[in-house]
């Protein structure tokens, strides 16, 4: 039995005294006047847990309104009552209306219901000792509904705020509209079965603050379907959500505002779930969302004086199947070291490349090799700096047997210091797993290829398998990008001693080179590689005279892919990457920067520098003058015609990409002529994407995040509501994204939108002492999320650069399997 005594989170009798005299307009005692003693309330012995095997939902629809009752309460009862009646016997449950409110104080009345439902018009329905009821029922382990209206109940009562979880706006719309609620929580029985787009009619209330992050919110109303009205929420608008509370479990749902909505199937699909739940004929996890469950931890410590000891210049990280972080440093030197710039010295640019590794047993970091590379000529302009170095990392698929480990660097020795040319290659080395040593002596080049290192900047560098053993390898279109005023990098003419360094056709969009490229090969075990089928050339292409394309491309027309993933359970590629530097669309030149998140089912050609976000193109230029605009690219049927170019001429058409965003906002449109020329006036612009938002931007893709259930030794796993979503970060944590998102399988390899999102920014923490330069992030074999924070300056690592780990300590879903009503459910 549980015994309720006094509460100091109910609402006081004062305040409800002196809310009705301000009512009533009688408030007339004086200012200093003592509120009167509370009165004591009836304690209450209720069972733990209410109710029992024949499992009861009482329907409370009591009104403090006077007259005619809404037709909802009617409509509501009646599909509550068919919800019990239906679906498999063991989760058939008896419904019970009453209006009374004597109900809350009968502890053997109340103690008989699994889960109590509020279908109440609003306002003050119970007194005092009722609410007191009430709270003693949850404490007991009771189970709650409130739909629509009930969030105007109990006015004056913090507690049943927190019960309910918001209160209304004022201001908000009061009529019927129609609009499409995001299904974002895959997994709760309320959720799983509806359309992830649901469109449904009902009165959409707005909240008077967001609860977002204090409870599990399982679905949203995207605003842009309908028109909020005053109080609008924006693009994170809560519609349903759960928490496990006061010892109970509460579920609300803002619709059900409406008769016809409790017609609708899927509505009543909705209700069931959520009173499967509350009954305790299932568990649910409804704490996945709820922000204070998380807890991110820097594993790493600042460097000693003078050393990269911990951390190099954060560039990328991989986590093996043991648990250990393997983390790279991308060349620049510690703040206090000098660099050199002087091509005439042998040492310009001579960087450390540095692998480290955490061991989460020990909780020690190994230094584990230093790779010499070109990548430390510190900041600057575009033709002094460089982004060059140890830019990628990935563990072979059976690295716990042979540890070998695969890096994509810039060697310093491989440098031509009188042309400015490099090499960048894909090397395979092995670990020593006892020592964390990397044996430099055991490098095997799998792949290289020549980059220009006259001018700065985007050499990507990450790297992923799929399950067929094939090593994706992103690499960067290195070009400066500013002789074509930060719109496409498509300026002929700056070269040095013949090499172009401004000109992205040369590279990304060409055909027969390699940088701007994801790359796909298959690495055997003799350190060569192979050619798997599928990729967008084979190399043996004909066309146009033949010798013009790269068997390795993948993917083309890509600018600086510094990270990307691959989702274990599909094989399915992601991939973000960072845009130009132009601040404003142009009339005369086409669109903003656009930083770019890709879902890639299958090889093609993703638009730079001809075509950026969902096929907006740009303007070409060519010589004699550059200065001057040409015509469009054409994105269904690109032409490289690039004095500059070696590869062919007629490009694979361009595939739209599904999230891209500018200082303006996520995905912005523009309306098209006869010719699909956007007309790239800012005044014009529609935004298809409200969570997102650029400014200083710098995409960073990160995981598809995949629940495994065989880890369940794991406590600090992320939780399974979680499955499916992927991760789109950016290396900057103000307006810019730090976002879970759904996408449609049906249309997000065609560049369809997401269809679904959620901020982590209180999760993956911001701010100078959280997690705020996001280089990498991955999830490791413990189901806990590894980030990498680059640090607070450039070309250099500071005391802020680290590895973080954040962990899940919300638990497991609820209630406890002991006490499911009818045992064995789940």
């Amino acid at each position: 039995m549980h015994l309720r005594g006094l509460s100091t989170r109910r609402r006081t009798w004062v305040a409800t005294v002196a809310a009705g005299v301000v009512a009533a307009g009688l408030m007339s005692a004086p200012a200093d006047a003592r509120p009167a003693p509370e009165p004591p309330l009836t304690t209450m012995s209720i069972k733990s847990p209410p109710g029992g095997a024949n499992v009861r939902v009482l329907i409370f629809h009591g009104s403090a309104a006077a007259g005619e009752e809404s037709p909802v309460v009617n409509a509501g009862i009646e599909a509550i009552e068919k919800i019990g009646l239906s679906g498999p016997a063991d989760q058939r449950f008896k419904a019970v209306a009453t209006k009374d409110a004597s109900v809350f104080t009968d502890e053997t009345r109340l103690g008989r219901y699994n889960a109590i439902v509020f279908l109440t018009g609003g306002g003050d329905v119970l007194d005092p000792e009722q609410e007191a009821g009430l709270e003693a029922y949850m404490e007991a382990g009771g189970g709650f509904v409130g739909i629509h209206d009930a969030a105007r109940a109990e006015p004056y009562s913090d507690w049943f705020t927190g019960l309910v979880g918001a209160r209304p706006a004022s201001g908000g719309p009061g009529n019927v509209q129609r609009a499409v609620v995001e299904v974002g929580d895959r997994r709760h029985p309320a959720t799983k079965e509806l359309p992830v787009q649901w469109k449904r009619p009902d009165k959409w209330l707005n909240w008077a603050k967001n609860p977002s992050g204090q409870v599990h919110t399982v679905a949203r109303v995207r605003e842009s379907s309908y028109q909020p009205g005053a109080g609008a929420n924006g693009w994170d608008h809560p519609v349903s959500w759960c928490r496990d509370y006061d010892g109970g479990r509460s579920f609300y749902t803002g619709m059900g505002g409406t008769v016809s909505s409790y017609d609708e199937s899927d509505f009543r699909t909705h209700l069931r779930g959520a009173l499967l739940w509350t009954t305790r004929l299932v568990q649910a996890d409804c704490k996945a969302t709820i922000t204070g469950n998380y807890q991110a931890q820097r594993l790493t410590q600042p460097n000693q004086p003078g050393r990269n000891d911990q951390i190099g210049e954060p560039h990328g990280l991989v986590t093996a199947p043991d648990g250990r972080v393997l983390y790279i440093g991308r060349g620049g030197a510690d703040s206090s070291q000098p660099v050199i710039t002087d091509w005439n010295n042998p040492d310009i640019g001579k960087g450390k490349g540095e692998i480290h590794v955490y061991d989460p047993k020990t909780k020690k970091v190994t230094l584990a090799g230093e790779l010499s590379v070109f990548g430390n000529k510190g900041g600057g302009d575009e033709l002094i700096k460089v982004e060059e170095g140890l830019l990628g990392i990935e563990l072979d698929p059976r690295f716990q047997d042979n540890g070998w480990v695969y890096l994509h660097y810039t060697p310093h020795s491989r440098i031509d210091r009188d042309k400015r040319m490099a090499e960048r290659r894909v090397s395979r080395f092995t670990l020593d797993h006892a020592t964390n040593k990397l044996d430099l002596n055991t490098e095997k080049v799998l792949l290289n290829w020549p980059v220009q290192i006259h001018s700065c900047c985007h050499a990507g560098g990450g790297m992923a398998w799929d399950s067929k053993g094939n090593l994706y390898i992103a690499t960067g279109d290195n070009n400066s990008s500013r002789f074509s005023d930060g719109y496409s990098g498509n300026n002929p003419e700056p070269n040095y001693k013949g090499v172009s360094f401004a000109d992205a056709r040369r590279t990304a969009g060409n055909t027969n080179n390699l940088n701007g490229k994801i790359l796909r090969i298959h690495p055997e075990p003799d350190g060569t590689y192979t050619l798997p089928a599928g990729n967008l050339f084979t190399g043996e292409e004909t066309d146009e005279g033949g010798g013009k394309t790269r068997g390795e491309i993948y993917v083309m027309g890509v600018r600086n892919p510094a990270r990307i993933s691959v989702d274990p359970q599909t094989d399915v590629l992601y991939a973000g990457w960072v845009g130009p530097d132009a601040s404003a669309p142009s009339t005369t030149w086409g669109p903003a920067k656009y930083d770019t998140f890709a879902v890639i089912t299958k090889a093609g050609n993703r638009g730079w520098p001809y075509c950026m976000g969902n096929k907006q193109p740009y303007r070409d230029r060519n010589l004699p003058d550059p200065t001057k605009p040409l015509g469009w690219y054409d994105c269904d049927h690109p032409k490289n015609e690039s004095p500059n170019n070696d590869g062919l001429v007629n490009l694979p058409a361009v595939t739209g990409n599904n999230i891209w965003y500018s200082p303006q906002g996520g995905a912005p449109d523009f309306p098209r002529d006869a010719n699909g020329i956007p007309s790239y006036k800012q005044e014009e612009a529609t935004y298809g994407l409200p969570w997102l938002k650029g400014g200083g931007q710098a995409a960073m893709n990160g995981p598809v995040y995949r629940y495994d259930t065989a880890s369940a030794t794991s406590d600090i796993k992320w939780p399974a509501y979680w499955d499916g979503k992927w991760f789109v970060g950016d290396f900057y944590d103000a307006d810019q994204p730090r976002n879970a998102v759904l996408t449609d399988p049906k249309t997000h390899g065609t560049g369809g939108l997401p269809v679904h999102s959620e901020s982590l920014k209180r999760i993956v923490p911001i701010g100078s002492d959280g997690i705020k330069n996001l280089m990498d992030w991955r999830f490791g074999p413990d189901g806990a999320l590894y980030v990498l924070d680059y640090g607070r300056g450039f070309f250099t690592s500071d005391s802020k650069s680290a590895l973080w780990r954040v962990t899940y300590k919300g638990g497991g879903p609820t209630p406890a399997a002991g006490e499911l009503a009818r045992g064995g459910a789940r």
